[in-house]
C-alpha cells in the first residue's frame, strides 16, 4: 500500500484564499495525496490573552496575542467550500484539521472523509467522542502525548463508534522546528507495537530526511508543513518546505516505497547479467594431465562463473582428470 502523503498547508495561506488555492497547486504539482488546512474560530479556541508561542513571537516579533494572531489566519465557511470544490477538481484530497465543535460540523457537511485530530486536541474528550462519533477515518497526532494519554484518546475515539481499523496514529514533536535529538523516531514503532495500529510520522523538523527514515521503518502517512516561501509572514512559514523541497521529499518517499519491496530474498531480474561476471569457476591452477588427481596444487577459483560452482569445490577434490586441461581452463 502507498504511503499517503499530506502536505501540510496549515495557516500558510495568511488568511488568504488566494494564496490557499497556490498551496493546493503546489502540493499537487510536488505529488502529494492531500492538502490539509487547519479550520477553527478563534473565539472557539483561544482565551483573548492566550500567549503565542516561543517559535511564533521568534518569527516576526509583532506584540499580539494568540488569539490576535489566529483570528487573521481564519478561513470562513465559504472559503472551505470553495477550497474543498478545488481540490475535488484538481484531484488532490481536501483535508483539515477542526480545532472546535463548530469546525467538526463544518467538515462533516462539506464530507471530509478523512479528520486530522491535531496534537493539541489529544486530551480533549468532548472533542474526541464528537470526532469518534462520525465514523471517519482518523488520523491521530500525538505531539507532547505520552503513551498513557494516547491509549485513553485512542479508547475514547473507539468508544465513540470509529473502529481501530480505522484510525492511524501519528508520531510527532509539538515545536517548530523539532530538534533532531528530539525526533525519537523508533518511538513510532512503539506506538505501532503497543496499540497494533497503523503508524505514520508528522514531521516538524528541518529538511526531509526524517519523514524518508519514517517510511523505511513502516510510516504508512507522512505529514509535512509546506509554504510557497519562507521568508513570508506567519506562525508556521520558516519551518516549512518550500515547494521545490516538497517535490524532492515526496520523490525520495516514492522510491524508499520501490526499495523497501516484499521482504523476499530472490535473485532480481535486474543482477542476473552479473552472475556470471562476479561469481566464479574452479578451474586449472596449472597445466593438467588426463589422468592426474585434482587437488589444491592444480586448481583453484577464478571469474567468470560460466563453469562449475566452486561449491562443487569437495567433490571435485580427488577425483581424476577424464582429459587434459591447460592452466586456467575452466574443470567440466
Amino acid at each position: 500500500m502507498s504511503v499517503f502523503i499530506i502536505a501540510e498547508a496549515g495557516v500558510n495561506h495568511n488568511g488568504s484564499i488566494d494564496l490557499a488555492y497556490k498551496l493546493i497547486d503546489a502540493a499537487y504539482d510536488a505529488g502529494a495525496n492531500a492538502v490539509k488546512f487547519q479550520t477553527f474560530k478563534a473565539s472557539n479556541i483561544a482565551l483573548k490573552n492566550s500567549k503565542k508561542a516561543e517559535y511564533q513571537i521568534q518569527k516576526n516579533n509583532i506584540v499580539e496575542s494568540q488569539f490576535d494572531m489566529l483570528k487573521k489566519l481564519e478561513l470562513n465557511s465559504d472559503s472551505h467550500k470553495k477550497l474543498f470544490n478545488y481540490c475535488t477538481n484538481k484531484g488532490i484530497k481536501f483535508l483539515s484539521s477542526p480545532f472546535d465543535h463548530e469546525s467538526i460540523h463544518l467538515l462533516d457537511k462539506l464530507n471530509v472523509k478523512i479528520f486530522k485530530i491535531p496534537s493539541g486536541e489529544i486530551n480533549n474528550l468532548p472533542y474526541l467522542r464528537h470526532i469518534g462519533s462520525l465514523g471517519k477515518e482518523i488520523i491521530l497526532s500525538t505531539g507532547m502525548s505520552t503513551l498513557m494519554e494516547i491509549e485513553d484518546a485512542l479508547n475514547t475515539l473507539m468508544n465513540s463508534g470509529t473502529s481501530k481499523n480505522n484510525i492511524t496514529i501519528l508520531h510527532a514533536n509539538t515545536m517548530y522546528p523539532t530538534p533532531m535529538e528530539d525526533v525519537n523516531l523508533n518511538a513510532m514503532q512503539t506506538i505501532k507495537n503497543k496499540f497494533d495500529v497503523a503508524v505514520g510520522y508528522s514531521d516538524h523538523t528541518l529538511g526531509i530526511e526524517i519523514g524518508i527514515a519514517a517510511v523505511a521503518l513502516g510510516a504508512s502517512i507522512i505529514e509535512k508543513h509546506f509554504t510557497l516561501d519562507k521568508k513570508m509572514d506567519g506562525p508556521d512559514h520558516k519551518a516549512s518546505l518550500e515547494p521545490n523541497e516538497l517535490k524532492s521529499m515526496i520523490g525520495a518517499i516514492r522510491n524508499i516505497e520501490k526499495a523497501m519491496g516484499d521482504g523476499v530474498k530472490r535473485l532480481t531480474k535486474s543482477e542476473k547479467p552479473n552472475i556470471g561476471i562476479a561469481r566464479k569457476s574452479i578451474v586449472a591452477k596449472t597445466g593438467i594431465k588426463k589422468g592426474d588427481i585434482f587437488s589444491e596444487k592444480n586448481i583453484t577459483t577464478k571469474r567468470p562463473g560460466y563453469g562449475l560452482s566452486p561449491m562443487n569445490w569437495d567433490s571435485v577434490i580427488g577425483r581424476i582428470a577424464g582429459q587434459d586441461f591447460n592452466e586456467n581452463d575452466l574443470i567440466c
